[in-house]
């Protein structure tokens, strides 16, 4: 108990005693709690954590089928060129009808389309094995693969749906995170297919991408409350995300050659050191650091897009300079630093996207996007694989620094469309 002191008054003949009022022992200070960083947040949505897994799961065999299919067919058939060609047929069947079921998806909703164009991809691989297994005719092992290009935009779709529940200054964070997820697949992607076609057998890696797309997308689609709603309309005249995006296509067009020059010409320098067993490895830390700067970047303040363009023009002459040394430490070092300028670029730039495609046709301004990469990507690793063979590797290296700076001229275009990006702040450019 806390003491009193008394006090003695004196009001005409009366002594009055006067007790001082007690004075209050101090309470303890409330405990400081920390607050939620931005990723808590975002993953503290109702079914953010169920969509993400799923999502997450059908992402995986995308960077599992290209190499799987390749080494099925390559060790059952003897012939990379016919793998060669079955893969490339099935990227140009993928860049005429993915964005038809990526408008099929915005008109009608993710779970309707997404679900029934899953299980024709599924069949596809599926049928693929087969016909490589039984000897079938070189023909079936086209069409087979061409089937699969039904195989839906997942990071679209999971993007569209943090669009849907986010406000727009919140979104920078999950788009972030959406790029650090697809760099973390294709990082593991091949990693887990060359495993299973070499440890087990040649058709494994194919049968096993299947099974996790067709699950992943049947899980992704289960969390029906955070889906966007369809469109339901036939698109209007004039409200094509083609025309909204043109401008920027060619930005994602240089940004794939970047990285399918980068990717081709570190394995054939790497195997004309003597190091083909290390391409793996290095290669994976060009994702690992993409995958963390995607994280980082997730939550900073985002940049302007010609910032994060110079950087990456500056990062893809790092490797170039790595390897005329000849050093394995140092190329490794250089691919880690490029690889971690590539995100800061994808998530603004995928933001950009985000503002420019018309409502209700995100899903199909995503896959515009997409495809575009992911013709860079073939004709980056074609005027590689030329350089490599008429220039040398070291030589080769420029290609990808060229790729990145050509981004930069490429992107000028696009700044003439006034565009809000996802801070909800004018873009600084």
């Amino acid at each position: 108990m806390p003491q009193t002191t008394p006090l003695m008054a004196v009001t005409g003949s009366t002594l009055v005693l006067v007790l001082a009022a007690p004075s209050p022992s101090p309470s303890p200070s409330p405990a400081r709690t920390r607050a939620p960083g931005p990723y808590a947040r975002l993953f503290a949505l109702r079914g953010a954590r169920g969509f993400t897994a799923g999502s997450l799961l059908a992402r995986l065999p995308m960077g599992m089928f290209g190499i799987s299919a390749v080494m099925m067919i390559a060790g059952q058939r003897g012939s990379y060129a016919l793998a060669g060609a079955v893969t490339a047929t099935g990227l140009a069947a993928t860049a005429v009808v993915a964005p038809w079921t990526a408008r099929l998806i915005d008109r009608h909703g993710q779970a309707r389309i997404a679900v029934p164009a899953t299980v024709i991809a599924v069949l596809g691989s599926l049928c693929l094995a087969v016909c490589v297994r039984t000897g079938a005719p070189d023909w079936t092992l086209f069409a087979s693969y061409a089937a699969t290009a039904t195989t839906p935009n997942t990071g679209g779709m999971s993007r569209a749906r943090w669009t849907h529940l986010l406000p727009r200054a919140d979104r920078h964070t999950a788009m972030s995170f959406e790029q650090a997820a697809d760099e973390l697949c294709f990082m593991l992607g091949p990693v887990l297919a060359a495993l299973l076609c070499t440890a087990a057998f040649p058709e494994a890696g194919t049968l096993t991408g299947a099974v996790l797309l067709l699950t992943g997308m049947l899980a992704f689609t289960a969390h029906r409350a955070t889906e966007p709603p369809p469109a339901g309309t036939r698109p209007a005249r004039g409200t094509s995300p083609l025309r909204a995006l043109l401008p920027l296509l060619g930005l994602f067009l240089a940004t794939g050659a970047v990285f399918g020059s980068m990717e081709v010409t570190s394995v054939a320098h790497l195997s004309g050191l003597g190091l083909g067993a290390a391409s793996g490895p290095v290669l994976a830390l060009q994702a690992a650091g993409s995958c963390a700067a995607g994280l980082l970047y997730g939550t900073r303040r985002p940049r302007s897009l010609a910032v994060c363009l110079l950087a990456l023009a500056c990062a893809m002459a790092l490797p170039w300079a790595a390897a005329a040394t000849g050093s394995l430490p140092l190329l490794a070092g250089a691919l880690l630093l490029a690889g971690a300028a590539t995100a800061p670029v994808m998530v603004t730039a995928m933001s950009r996207v985000q503002a420019l495609t018309p409502t209700g046709r995100l899903n199909e301004g995503m896959t515009l996007a997409v495809t575009a990469i992911l013709a860079g990507i073939a004709a980056g690793s074609a005027a590689a694989g030329l350089a490599v063979d008429h220039l040398g590797t070291t030589t080769a290296y420029a290609l990808p620094a060229a790729a990145a700076l050509s981004a930069l001229f490429v992107r000028r275009p696009s700044d003439r469309t006034r565009v809000v990006l996802t801070t909800g702040v004018d873009d600084p450019q």
